[in-house]
């Protein structure tokens, strides 16, 4: 993959029904690609963080139930209630980000809508519309780029938590994509990629995206921030997030309130972006948001290419909350396609939706 072409983390080719999934868990040391021909095996690359990021999820799901549509049985009843399982099984997998069940839904009710078509026609049916999602997607990442980018300083250091680029989108990037289009308005940054643990999502992706595409990256680790923050050395923080609630409390990667908190003592802006899919409104606030609790072994243990090792004494547990929420307060704005809303509550995030 070289670093001209542009690239995703899901694809469908035009032909075979197959989905390929770049396998994140081996960035960066390889970039293998696997082949995916049955929703159940969608569900598990999901799982398993083969393909991670919330939109990048919700993308995944939605190929997941085209090829549920492909495998379905011929009789109206019975595709409507294999496609009601397969989206059940998608949505299972990952609680937090709403992209997944926000997809998954979407392609039920097309799903639905066809089932009275023959079974090939309602299959490339609703290959169509994941397609169709796939590409709204990179849509609105390129818009939220061209709205946050106007948000940046026009040179300085931005740091950035987990990885909302290409890889966790259908392409471009939410909070990436805010640098992106920055650097296109001939803005200079000097981007900060926070390691992000236990998964270690900025250390092995964003710094493996952004150096991919040219971009001054360093990577610093989690407990730095405080002191970077203190000693003037970090212009603004953009991050992505996996569900917003209506009052603008924010679902992201672990670490982010920490970050939040910091950006807030030393009065550096903190900007969130998100395509408006992301705002959950039937979530009131922060609070009825459901946290995954992932597995203690990605915390005690190293996934490295020869195998993983394990960095805590045997017998030894720990906990693994993956996200975690931002009071609305603590967000300079969040940038969505749709529009920026600052100060981030009800009323701006009601008026992005038109009231």
């Amino acid at each position: 993959m070289s670093a001209a072409e542009p690239f995703a983390a899901i694809r469908f080719p035009t032909s075979g029904w197959r989905a390929l999934v770049l396998d994140q868990r081996r960035l960066p040391w390889a970039e293998i690609v696997d082949e995916v021909t049955t929703w159940e095996a969608m569900a598990l690359a999901i799982g398993d963080m083969r393909v991670r990021g919330a939109p990048a999820i919700g993308v995944a799901a939605a190929y997941g139930m085209a090829l549920a549509a492909h495998s379905a049985p011929p009789a109206t009843s019975a595709f409507i209630t294999h496609m009601e399982r397969a989206a059940a099984g998608l949505t299972a997998t990952r609680p937090t980000a709403v992209n997944l069940a926000w997809a998954a839904g979407a392609c039920l009710s097309h799903a639905r809508s066809v089932a009275p078509l023959g079974p090939d026609e309602r299959a490339e049916s609703c290959l169509a519309f994941a397609r169709a999602l796939h590409e709204a997607d990179v849509a609105s990442c390129r818009r939220i780029g061209e709205l946050g980018a106007a948000l940046l300083p026009d040179e300085g250091t931005v740091l950035t938590h987990c990885n909302a680029g290409a890889l966790a989108t259908g392409g471009y990037g939410t909070a990436l994509g805010l640098l992106r289009a920055a650097r296109a308005m001939g803005k200079r940054h000097r981007v900060l990629a926070s390691e992000t643990r236990p998964y270690l999502q900025g250390a092995r992706l964003t710094a493996w995206e952004l150096s991919r595409d040219g971009f001054d990256v360093s990577i610093v680790c989690d407990n730095m921030i405080g002191h970077l923050l203190a000693k003037g050395q970090i212009a603004c923080a953009v991050v992505g997030a996996d569900r917003v609630a209506r009052n603008g409390d924010v679902a992201n990667k672990i670490g982010t309130y920490g970050l939040a908190c910091l950006a807030r003592l030393h009065d550096v802006p903190l900007y969130v972006a998100a395509p408006l899919s992301t705002v959950d409104r039937d979530v009131s606030d922060g609070d009825a948001i459901p946290i995954e609790q992932r597995s203690a072994r990605e915390v005690v243990e190293l996934d490295l290419p020869g195998g993983s090792v394990r960095i805590a004494p045997d017998g030894v547990g720990a906990l693994h909350p993956a996200f975690d929420v931002t009071p609305a307060r603590l967000v300079t704005a969040l940038v969505t396609e749709r529009g920026v809303a600052s100060p981030l509550n009800d009323a701006s995030l009601a008026a992005l939706f038109g009231g």
